[in-house]
Parts: structure tokens; C-alpha cells; sequence
């Protein structure tokens, strides 16, 4: 794509997005995009994982969780759930290591990462009985302070991190003290400003959109658990940290759930990142995404602290 069809792309952006290939139909071929991903893991250790310990067990019908323990550590710990984004189809525990990695060490938190099952193979609400199912067993572990346990997500994972925090609002527990939602996908009706606009931006766009929710529903009508931006009442919901990007086609959906939860009485900050796309986060040395990056490590560490379980 040619960053002169975005004239307020970040400069420290402008590379990478003209480097990117057209990936409007991206997703048309699931199989093909999974064996993309998977070519980007990095071989060997990745920075921190000696500060960390892992474990995984099986988690609902057909998943897993993979914990993550700073090393050392002794007592009941914050926990985090944490769900990849990926499309609800695409995405693993691989992918999302180092990631984990970070957020256990930096936060002295337990991070159960969320191996759900992918659509278009299993359709809505597989992947979200996973991720509830884990919450469960992240809540329930013994060096885990369940005063203190938040959920976060990115992209497809934001949305699924709002959903998870809608159904344990529902089905009254394991309580939540935070849920940190990072360019969610929320709507599956498609219809904001920025979704009907952005159909050609990179990494992702009005096209994969509509494929993604496809696969993802399967033919089912969206409730508020599959598309939490349908919910009527989202009063009683944990405290909020939702991040949007500019030039983004989820941006107006994160930012109309940010400001339906403040006005049913959810404490909200709303980050909105100029000049950035989605996936904006593989471009680690720009200086807005360092930013981004040490805001929302900020919010989990604040929202984590042994204190704010006690106020």
C-alpha cells in the first residue's frame, strides 16, 4: 500500500506499511494464512523466558492454556488472561510467547494464555467457552489472588476479553478487577463510520472484517456474548482500558463501547493512537508503539496492585 493514500500515517510507520502486501482476501484462504503466521515464531528463547516458569493443561473440549509464572515467585499473584487476536481464526500459543513472556515478568503476574478453538472449524461460541473456561481455572489456582484477576485482548482477542467479562458478569463469576481491550472486534453489524470508510487499509480492513465474522458466526445470528457492542446493559463490568488505532476499521467500535460503558457507570480510559494502523505493534521501535506499549503495562500494573484489590 502506498502511505501517501494515508496522509496522517505516523512517518515511523510509513515503511513497513508500504512493504506489506495487499491483504484484502487474506483470510479467503484460512489454511494458507495459518501456515504464514507460524513462519514468523521465532526459533529459540525469547528475551525473559529464563525469569519464567510454564505449564499447560487442557481446557474445555478441545483447547489448552499455557501458564506463566515469574520464577521465584511466592504467595497468591495477580492473574491475567490473556487471548491472541488473530480474526477469531487464526492465532496460537506459539505466536503469542513472547508476548506472555513479557506481561508475566513485568507484571509479576500468573498469565494463562488462551489456546481457543478457531473458527471457521468451530464456530461461535466454541472459542469463547475456552476462554471462560480458563478464567475459571486461572481464578481457581492456588498462588492466585482472585481479588486481582483482569483479562486482556487484542483485536479479535479484545473482543473476546469483553465477552469473557460479560459472562462472568453473567454467570456470576470468577469477578474480574480489570479488562484491558486493545482494538477490539466488537460488531459484527459492520455499520460505523470507520468500518464502511477503511476498506482498503493495511493489516486489516472492511473485507477481512466481514470474512472474519462469517467463519466466526458460522450462519448464526450474533448475540451479545459473540458481539458484545449488540449488549444492551453494561453496567456492573469491570473497570476499562481500551486502546483504538486512527487509521484503523475497528476504531469507532472500540470507541463507542468505551463510551457506552462510561455512561453505564464503567470506570473507562480510552487511549486513541494518531497516526497508527492495525498491527501497528510490529513496528517495535517506533516511538508510538513504545508508547502504546508502556501505557497498557501501566493500566494492568495499576489495575493489578495489591492496593487497588483492597480500595
Amino acid at each position: 500500500m502506498d502511505p501517501a493514500d494515508l496522509p496522517t500515517l505516523d512517518p515511523a510507520l510509513a515503511d513497513i506499511v508500504a512493504l506489506l502486501p495487499d491483504l484484502t482476501e487474506s483470510l479467503a484462504d484460512v489454511a494458507g494464512a495459518r501456515a504464514m503466521l507460524a513462519s514468523f515464531v521465532p526459533e529459540g528463547p525469547v528475551p525473559g523466558e529464563e525469569l519464567v516458569e510454564t505449564s499447560e493443561v487442557p481446557v474445555g473440549e478441545a483447547a489448552r492454556v499455557r501458564f506463566y509464572r515469574p520464577r521465584g515467585a511466592t504467595g497468591r499473584l495477580p492473574g491475567l488472561l490473556y487471548l491472541h487476536g488473530g480474526g477469531f481464526c487464526l492465532g496460537d500459543l506459539d505466536l503469542e510467547h513472547g508476548l506472555a513472556v513479557e506481561l508475566c515478568h513485568t507484571l509479576g503476574a500468573v498469565v494463562a494464555s488462551v489456546d481457543y478453538r478457531l473458527a471457521p472449524e468451530h464456530p461461535y461460541p466454541a472459542g469463547l467457552d475456552d476462554c471462560y473456561a480458563a478464567l475459571q481455572l486461572l481464578a481457581a489456582r492456588d498462588d492466585v489472588d482472585a481479588a486481582r484477576v483482569a483479562v486482556h485482548g487484542q483485536s479479535a482477542g479484545g473482543g473476546l476479553a469483553a465477552a469473557t467479562a460479560l459472562l462472568a458478569r453473567d454467570r456470576g463469576g470468577p469477578e474480574l478487577c480489570f479488562q484491558a481491550l486493545g482494538i477490539p472486534e466488537l460488531d459484527d453489524r459492520l455499520d460505523t463510520w470507520s468500518m464502511r470508510a477503511f476498506t482498503g487499509t493495511p493489516m486489516w480492513s472492511r473485507p477481512q472484517a466481514v470474512l472474519s465474522w462469517q467463519y466466526y458466526l458460522g450462519g448464526r445470528e450474533a448475540d451479545q456474548y459473540a458481539a458484545p457492542a449488540r449488549a444492551e446493559d453494561l453496567s456492573g463490568l469491570p473497570p476499562a482500558y481500551v486502546v483504538t488505532c486512527e487509521l484503523d476499521p475497528l476504531r469507532d467500535e472500540g470507541i463507542e463501547y468505551a463510551m457506552r460503558l462510561l455512561q453505564a457507570g464503567v470506570s473507562v480510559e480510552l487511549h486513541s493512537f494518531p497516526g497508527t494502523v492495525h498491527g501497528s505493534a510490529i513496528v517495535r521501535d517506533a516511538a508510538v508503539v513504545k508508547r502504546m506499549d508502556a501505557e497498557l503495562v501501566d493500566a494492568l500494573r495499576r489495575a493489578l496492585a495489591p492496593d487497588a484489590a483492597q480500595a
